[in-house]
């Protein structure tokens, strides 16, 4: 479904970011004919490209470029990203301009616990388009749309394990949620998880967001007298 929702869109020297199921090459040919880029992770369901990737980047040294140490929901995390054209010749994937390993380093600051994620990915940018930062900075915007919306769904609703599946159901739910969510965004100032909690032990609050109660609604200021 996703060539078909892109026709409608003018995509044109944009660049499309996706997880791992979408790395494939007819999507990856359709943007280059388009006239766009990509930015694709590479996992398993890839076996092949993922290993030529490893390979490369098996001993690679000092990265293109580090972020600087963040704090972030009690983690310390450091993303760091290595880049090659090595592999621009062999690999055959339309438009690849450049292979990529990011390595992202996480310490628990309550429990000193540590651990170390590698992604790797490739891209129709070449270092002239995009450089390590750059690419690195596609990544993480990929994965902020991902957190900030389809995890919400799936950690207060589980959407995930939603069993609804016949007819318009599942498109009907989602979008319910998703109101839900809009509208919660735009009057609390509390996270979506912690008001849900509230407005589900105190249902009246649920009228008042969606302005179906008197002290919801917004006050008319009295018309002023004009006249001589």
């Amino acid at each position: 479904m996703v060539i078909p929702t892109l026709e409608a869109i003018d995509i044109t020297d944009k660049t499309l970011t996706a997880d791992a199921l979408l790395t494939q090459r007819k999507l990856a040919a359709y943007a280059i004919e388009r006239k766009a880029h990509y930015v694709f992770t590479v996992k398993d369901n890839q076996a092949s490209l993922r290993e030529d990737i490893r390979l490369l980047f098996e001993e690679r040294g000092e990265p293109d470029f580090r972020e600087p140490l963040t704090l972030a929901h009690g983690r310390l995390e450091q993303r760091a990203i290595w880049t090659s054209t090595r592999l621009n010749g062999y690999l055959k994937f339309p438009g690849v301009g450049q292979v990529f390993c990011i390595e992202r380093p996480v310490i628990e600051k309550k429990t000193g616990k540590t651990s170390t994620e590698i992604v790797y990915g490739l891209t129709s940018h070449t270092p002239e388009t995009a450089d390590a930062a750059r690419v690195l900075a596609y990544n993480r915007r990929h994965w902020t749309i991902e957190n900030g919306c389809h995890y919400i769904l799936d950690w207060n609703w589980q959407e995930d394990r939603c069993t609804i599946r016949s007819g318009h159901g599942p498109e009907n739910i989602t979008a319910l949620r998703r109101f839900a969510i809009g509208a919660i965004r735009s009057k609390s100032r509390d996270t979506v998880a912690s008001t849900i909690q509230r407005l589900a032990r105190n249902v009246r609050l649920v009228f008042d967001y969606l302005r179906l109660t008197a002290n919801s609604r917004p006050r008319l200021l009295p018309a002023r007298d004009m006249s001589g």
